[in-house]
């Protein structure tokens, strides 16, 4: 029992020590599981129609991994849940902002990139988000009467 929790503890310091993937992880992991072991499927039997190893799912399911778009896309398939509920759940959309959604998820609809250009195009679209975010909002250029005034 003393074994259990201190592999326990090391698995949940190692998943900490990944900052953001270690919470986004966990909570995508922790449903995965959920709806793995609602779709009464074992690790084996779903990595199998995922086409991943064992230990990758394994590693997927307790946070220490983080998916690529496409594996989320054969999880929703295989558990038969809707990926972009994955893509919010592993952070790659953000459920907040409709428009901002539809646009992550073209990119990872477009067959035409390869997983790498995908998450390239998500980190920039992010990072423009996020300064705008950021920069005070625009002001409005002055009326001629205030130009002269």
């Amino acid at each position: 029992m003393a074994k259990d929790k201190s592999t326990s503890k090391a698995s949940k310091a190692v998943a900490d020590s990944l900052g953001s993937l270690g919470s986004l992880g966990d909570s995508l992991g922790d449903y995965l599981k959920e709806q793995r072991l609602q779709s009464r499927l074992s690790l084996r039997q779903l990595a199998d129609q995922v086409g991943v190893s064992n230990p990758y799912l394994s590693q997927i399911e307790r946070g220490l991994r983080r998916p690529s778009a496409d594996v989320l896309q054969q999880l929703a398939k295989a558990l038969r849940i809707s990926a972009e509920q994955l893509y919010v759940r592993a952070g790659i959309v953000r459920p907040d902002t409709e428009r901002a959604g539809s646009v992550e998820l073209a990119i990872l609809d477009d067959a035409h990139l390869t997983e790498r250009q995908k998450q390239s195009l998500l980190d920039v679209y992010a990072s423009f988000l996020a300064l705008n975010a950021a920069a005070p909002a625009p002001t409005a250029p002055p009326t001629e009467g205030e130009r002269d005034g």
